[in-house]
């Protein structure tokens, strides 16, 4: 049971993430990030990171790492790591702002950040192995830190563009179906006058003398 396990997915909901970055698909076990997340300076933001394998999470044999790179070519400084338990790298850089909100029996390995500064900005790489998986799922998220909040009337503008295109669509579909109804209904009546004309010309041709020949 391992390159080709075919076991459901342990927490589906904690998928359900708009873009994701995950391990290759063809290995047992897959980390899965959001590929960027934004903060406003001087928030707190979760960083979530979860995973699933084919095995139960074992404290004495699954491991986490996560590290943070400031730029794509730079080293990776380790300031989390689960052996056993959890134990935070107080790097200088985050001082005692990291806080481990994950549950890896819950196959979720996230973290939250305190206070972010701008200086945060960077990649934050999410290690995770869980054996008897042979192999160690990876995971990046790109943190982008914001110094003001993004204009609400652009949502508003979507929001109001998006009501009025589906109010649009509503009557259109509506007129669409009352024009078939009223179609309908003209044909049935036209069957109907049909019907009778026909009939009664079947009557007159058994029963009733034509005029003309009179």
């Amino acid at each position: 049971q391992q390159e080709g396990c075919s076991c459901p997915l342990p927490n589906s909901s904690l998928l359900l993430l708009p873009v994701l970055a995950a391990a290759p698909s063809g290995l047992a076990m897959e980390v899965m990030a959001p590929a960027t997340i934004n903060a406003l300076n001087g928030s707190s933001v979760k960083l979530s990171c979860t995973f699933n394998s084919c095995y139960k999470v074992e404290n004495k044999q699954f491991s986490l790492n996560w590290t943070y790179q400031e730029c794509r070519n730079c080293s990776e400084e380790l300031f989390l790591q689960f052996r056993t338990k959890i134990m935070n790298k107080q790097l200088d850089r985050f001082g005692n702002r990291v806080e481990f909100t994950g549950n890896p029996t819950k196959y979720d390995v996230s973290f939250t950040l305190k206070n972010v500064q701008l200086e945060d900005e960077g990649t934050y790489n999410c290690y995770v192995l869980n054996p008897p998986d042979r192999h160690r799922g990876h995971a990046s998220i790109s943190l982008k830190v914001l110094t003001q909040e993004p204009p609400k009337h652009d949502s508003t503008v979507a929001v109001i563009v998006g009501a009025s295109v589906g109010g649009f669509l509503a009557v259109v579909i509506l007129v669409l179906m009352v024009v078939k109804c009223v179609r309908r209904k003209k044909q049935q009546r036209l069957n109907t006058d049909d019907q009778k004309t026909e009939e009664e010309g079947k009557t007159d041709g058994e029963g009733n003398p034509d005029e003309g020949t009179k």
